[in-house]
Formats: structure tokens, C-alpha cells, sequence
């Protein structure tokens, strides 16, 4: 069967054949699934004009239909970015192979031996808004885990996901792999998304990517597990012991290099030893940068008439925008209390000198990504050495944070004997 004619035939059929495409996978070695992820590297940059044409047309489109800056910047392709997402391919590639992976290994008294392996989840699903990058990031990674899988972009980048699919597609048959492996839906039907959601005999994790009702939705409609985080909260904790032009320079990172991304920072709490200095320097830096702060009532009366007053709502938002909410806390116990009740699991960074501080905050802030001394941004697959990113788990089953080649996988057991009954 083609790919085309996988596109038309339905997604009953879409899904068998992605899980037939699994069964082949499993049984591929780790070169041949190389060589392909080396030939989808290869050609994201012989390829660029074809694909910046689809890109561009995407974001000519959405800017008629009045998609926000951060949705757009989500969306937008340049040169730099399919060199980055080539680049990213690449990582995936040099990873050591995990499949197959003996993750510990030990004898029973009987003399069984006993070892936990490393095998592919099977088929994934991932549903996703905007950034085409997730195409070749999600592909990448499946392919280097062995794992089939069926994307499912939003209609604001449909063309860009279909340029890339075909790319894929190509690449998969030079490499003699299934073109199931990777198929990316011709359809943005909500429909067929429900329907798909529902096929719980083939497809084994859904993983989508993309704002809170998008999350939301795919949690109520689905059958098949669901591996989510509803929003990114992400918090800097400027503590009292903390080096203030640090500190300003971890805030301003976190807030202003992509404000509309998940792991940019939306709090900024400032330990009111430090916000004498502190608020100060922070609100003319971000009038300087055209962020609007939302303060409380200390934030306010330090940081001039430039600070909006914050609602119970701003500490809980999560803007992705030029927008941060600020306030001012007793103390480390506060800090933690703060995140603890609006957080959202994603990440939470401490700048501070004290090492039984930050060690603290380390120990007992629950989120998935912890930091100290270090921008929020890094909360991320391939700034943490994972390779590529497939998502962030802010459940803690089975992957918590960023998510690499390895939360594709799970574990079986191997058992070896030479004749043991029980009794």
C-alpha cells in the first residue's frame, strides 16, 4: 500500500497499518534506522525552498485568520530553524541504541537468570499545534526507538506538516522501511481525531502537544493513554542570597528570548530581603523590553506606575506573552508554598549563593524540571542532552519532564532457565 493511499483509506486503516509498521520496526537493526534518520537530516537541508513555501504560505494564512505573535513564532520556518531541526535529527541519530538496552540483570537461587530489556512502546500518537519542528522531532525519535507513529498537526501549519511528511516518507523508502512508519494525517478533521483517539488495539500512548484545550480535549476524548501537561507556570525564585545581575539575567532569558513557549518563565518571585534592589532593577529592565509586570501590592509600590496590579488569577497564568506576574515572598518556606498552590509541574528555578538553600529547593519542589542558578529554558529534550524533545509529562507515569528517546521505551522481562518448574 502506498502512502498516498494510506492517507485516503481511513483511520481505522491508518491505524492497522501503523501497527502493522511497528511489528517491522521491532525487528529492524539499528543501522538501517540510521541510515533513515541520516537521509531525513540530509534532506531538511537539500529541501529547504520546497518546505519554507509550504511554511510560508501557513503563516500567510494565519496571519489572516489573526493567530497571536506567540502562535506565529511557534509556527515560523527560517533557515536557522530547519538547520536546527536537521541538527536535532542528527542528535537523535549519535544517541546509543536503547532498544535492547539491558537495564539491570540478576539470578535467582533456583537459577533463573532474570534481566529487564529495554523494548519499543509500539504505536504512538501525537497531536500537536503549530511548531512544525514536533514533524521531524517526533519522527526522529520514534524511528530511533523503533516505535511507529501517526502525527496529527493543527490547520495553521497542515502545509508545512505535509511537506515534511512527504520528505519523511521519501526517506523511509530509501532506507527499506515501512512508510507506515511515520505517517502524517492529510486531514485536520476534528472528527477523524476523535476516531483515531478511540483505537485503543493499535495505538498504545497519545502524546499531544499544544495549549491547555487542546490538551484537555484529547484527555476527554481518548481511550488510549494519554501522556499530558495542561500548561507551563514556570517559576524564578530570586532568593535573599541570591547575585542580582544573575538574577536579572536569568529573568530576563526566561521571560523574553520566546516568551511563547511552555518553559518560558510566567512568576517571578522575589524573597523580600532581596526586592529593595531587586524589583527595582527588574521593572526598568523589562520597561526596557516591553514586558508588562503584574505585581502585588509590595511589587507595586517598588517598582513604579509601570506595574500592573496583579489579580489571584496572575499567579496561575500562563501568559506566553510579554506579560509576568511578580511577587514578593517570606522567605523560602513562602516560595515553596507559592509553587506548590499555582504551579503546574513544569519548572521552577532558585538563583541563590546558599547551598543548603538551593539544595533545599532542589529536595522539595516536586515539579518535573528543577534549576538553580540557571534560566528556565533549559527545561528542554535537547538542551538537557536527550537528543530531541517529544513532549513534557507533568504526570508522573510513566515519564516525568522532558521527554527523550528513552520515555519511548519501556522495560519487559527476559528469563533464562535450564529446566526450573515452580513448586
Amino acid at each position: 500500500m502506498t502512502r498516498t493511499a494510506l492517507k485516503s483509506s481511513g483511520v481505522a486503516e491508518l491505524a492497522r497499518a501503523a501497527r502493522d509498521a511497528a511489528r517491522t520496526l521491532a525487528r529492524t537493526d539499528a543501522g538501517t534506522r540510521s541510515r533513515a534518520l541520516a537521509d531525513i537530516a540530509a534532506d531538511l537541508r537539500s529541501g529547504q525552498a520546497e518546505i519554507l513555501a509550504a511554511n510560508a504560505a501557513d503563516l500567510e494564512e494565519g496571519r489572516a485568520a489573526g493567530l497571536s505573535d506567540a502562535m506565529l513564532d511557534r509556527l515560523r520556518l527560517d533557515e536557522k530553524r530547519l538547520e536546527g531541526m536537521a541538527h536535532a535529527v542528527d542528535d537523535v541519530a549519535a544517541l546509543d541504541e536503547i532498544v535492547g538496552r539491558v537495564d539491570s540483570a540478576w539470578r535467582r537461587p533456583n537459577g533463573l537468570a532474570v534481566e529487564r530489556v529495554r523494548i519499543p512502546l509500539g504505536v504512538i500518537a501525537i497531536v500537536y499545534e503549530s511548531r512544525p519542528n514536533v514533524t521531524t522531532d517526533a519522527a526522529a525519535l520514534c524511528l530511533k526507538t523503533a516505535n511507529a507513529c501517526i502525527l496529527r498537526g493543527g490547520k495553521e501549519s497542515f502545509r508545512s506538516n505535509q511537506a515534511l511528511g512527504l520528505l519523511i516518507g521519501r526517506a523511509l523508502e530509501r532506507a527499506g522501511l515501512p512508510a507506515a512508519a511515520v505517517q502524517v494525517m492529510a486531514t485536520t478533521d476534528r472528527g477523524e481525531l476523535y476516531e483515531l483517539l478511540g483505537r485503543d488495539e493499535e495505538i498504545d500512548l497519545v502524546i499531544p502537544r499544544g495549549g491547555e484545550g487542546l490538551i484537555r480535549a484529547v484527555v476527554e476524548h481518548s481511550r488510549v493513554p494519554v501522556l499530558k501537561h495542561y500548561k507551563g507556570v514556570c517559576h524564578v525564585y530570586v532568593h535573599a542570597a541570591a547575585d542580582l545581575e544573575m538574577a536579572l539575567g536569568i529573568c530576563e532569558n526566561g521571560k523574553v528570548q520566546r516568551p511563547g513557549v511552555c518553559n518560558a518563565v510566567e512568576t517571578i518571585l522575589v524573597d523580600r530581603a532581596a526586592a529593595e534592589r531587586f524589583v527595582p532593577m527588574l521593572c526598568r529592565r523589562f520597561a526596557e523590553l516591553g514586558v508588562e509586570v503584574r505585581g502585588d501590592e509590595r511589587v507595586r509600590a517598588l517598582g513604579g506606575e509601570s506595574v500592573v496590579p496583579a489579580t489571584e488569577s496572575d499567579w496561575s497564568e500562563e501568559y506566553l506573552a510579554k506579560i509576568v506576574a511578580v511577587r514578593v515572598v517570606d522567605g523560602l518556606d513562602h516560595a515553596l508554598s507559592h509553587v506548590d498552590s499555582y504551579g503546574s509541574s513544569h519548572t521552577e528555578s532558585i538563583v541563590t549563593r546558599d547551598h543548603d538553600a538551593a539544595e533545599r529547593f532542589l529536595r522539595e519542589c516536586g515539579s518535573s524540571t528543577v534549576l538553580v542558578n540557571a534560566s528556565t529554558r533549559f527545561a528542554d529534550g535537547g538542551e538537557l542532552g536527550l537528543g530531541a524533545e517529544i513532549g513534557v509529562s507533568t504526570t508522573r507515569l510513566h515519564a516525568y519532564g522532558p521527554m527523550g528517546a528513552e520515555g519511548l521505551t519501556t522495560t519487559k522481562f527476559v528469563v533464562r532457565g535450564d529446566g526450573q518448574v515452580r513448586t
